[in-house]
């Protein structure tokens, strides 16, 4: 599937989520590359011809007119590019909210910049414990954990920002603005292949011939319940984007799917991660029950606290940690700095973002010192979408490109950097609900 021009493009809205799609493509032999924002023409001609072309952000954090702002970009990048799909690659758990990361206003956003009507939107990832049935999701809590109704999980119930209210996508999307939601479930699929294509053609010609209203848009949810469905849901998208270019939504189900119809050969494993060169250095900044356990479980790191409130506000408190942390990672410690749950007020919400900017702030100094010191980083992990997606930024990289999975939805990544100290630099980023209690470990190559 190799070509002199992308077949896929797509824009993650937050960072640790752009990884899992870049693994995704990777693995499958496509040559992929991440970007840092839309990528100047010095960029692009470093990273040499490419199959598949991502650009990681932040709108997942964002309110409606910021998104609006960088997506419009992102679009006419795209629109320029001319691959046959386009991935608005959102969390796979959705969460979402009419006034911060708003899906709707990002379909809306991308979509005049493709030229195909219809918009799927791919519910599910079973291979994240990610379930849409009858356009309800349903998500695992944790790596292999027991799986709940999304409005009902332990988690996603109560974000902190966006917390998960409605379970049926179509609603949950339509109280964001998405209108005309229509969907395909999953029984169509389970039939035999040429039933299942037949039923499944019919379903979506059904679908946009009926469309009463003059809209330029006809969004469409798609049920996925099983990997045995993603080869057809791919074909369904492949089948469109081959008429006009298409704008596809969901999580790396969509890049799954794709590849399964492609039928790609069964990439071969991961390549092993090997023990990490010196010390390593990880910060904590989700506060997903997860994240917790996997700090508890750290062992073989020195294990710093953060107070959140006090690094977005005090100064000398974050030149206290930054001299702690270097200390520490000086004395060939592998260090991880985590911030504490915060009492969920709103002033604490209000200042989410703050306290995401100051963490990336120091991530970035810390860094820095250990490069001036001689001792430069060769490896990092950073849990938390929002505080991913800042520190990356902050670290001011070009682009990531694919090293080896840790585990489902955690991506350990190569930087690309015009700063030498930064460049090839091993990255790790990682949702709230990402991994096993063992992930830090894991980060260290320890097995």
């Amino acid at each position: 599937m190799t070509t002199s021009a992308p077949l896929y493009g797509w824009y993650g809205d937050d960072f640790t989520g752009a990884t899992d799609t870049l693994a995704v493509l990777a693995q499958a032999g496509l040559r992929s590359m991440l970007f840092m924002g839309v990528p100047s023409a010095e960029a692009l001609a470093a990273a040499g011809p490419l199959d598949a072309v991502g650009i990681a952000g932040a709108a997942r954090a964002m309110e409606p007119d910021a998104m609006r702002i960088e997506m419009s970009a992102v679009g006419m990048f795209f629109q320029q590019v001319a691959p046959p799909v386009l991935h608005y690659k959102v969390c796979s758990t959705f969460d979402s909210a009419p006034h911060v990361g708003n899906i709707a206003c990002g379909i809306q956003t991308l979509h005049p910049f493709v030229n195909n009507r219809w918009v799927p939107i791919v519910g599910g990832q079973p291979s994240l414990g990610r379930y849409c049935a009858f356009s309800n999701l349903f998500a695992a809590a944790g790596t292999g954990g027991a799986v709940h109704r999304i409005d009902r999980h332990p988690t996603m119930r109560q974000h902190p920002v966006t917390p998960m209210g409605e379970a049926d996508l179509r609603l949950h999307l339509a109280r964001q603005g998405l209108e005309g939601i229509t969907a395909l479930h999953y029984p169509l699929y389970d039939t035999n292949a040429d039933a299942s294509t037949n039923a499944l053609d019919a379903a979506l010609q059904d679908l946009l011939d009926n469309d009463d209203a003059p809209r330029t848009m006809a969004p469409t949810l798609l049920d996925l319940t099983t990997p045995e469905q993603l080869a057809t849901v791919g074909r369904l998208l492949w089948q469109q984007a081959q008429k006009a270019r298409l704008l596809a939504v969901g999580s790396s189900a969509v890049a799954q799917a794709l590849v399964a119809h492609w039928a790609k050969p069964t990439p071969p494993a991961a390549p092993p991660l090997t023990l990490a060169d010196g010390p390593v250095f990880a910060w904590a900044g989700s506060l997903s029950p997860l994240t917790a356990a996997q700090v508890q479980a750290a062992t073989a790191y020195q294990r710093i606290p953060v107070d959140a409130q006090r690094l977005g506000n005090d100064p000398a408190y974050a030149q206290t940690l930054l001299a702690a942390i270097c200390t520490g990672l000086q004395q060939g410690q592998h260090v991880l700095a985590y911030t504490g749950p915060t009492d969920g007020t709103a002033a604490n919400i209000t200042s989410a973002e703050q306290v995401a900017q100051a963490s990336a702030n120091l991530v970035d100094r810390v860094v820095q010192a250990q490069a001036e010191h001689g001792t430069p980083l060769r490896r990092i992990g950073i849990a938390g979408g929002d505080t991913s997606s800042h520190v990356v930024q902050a670290l001011q990289l070009w682009g990531l490109s694919y090293q080896t999975t840790l585990c489902p939805g955690v991506t350990l990544s190569r930087a690309r950097s015009q700063d030498p100290a930064r460049d090839g630099l091993e990255l790790m980023l990682k949702g709230g609900q990402m991994g096993g209690t063992d992930l830090f470990a894991k980060l260290l190559g320890e097995g």
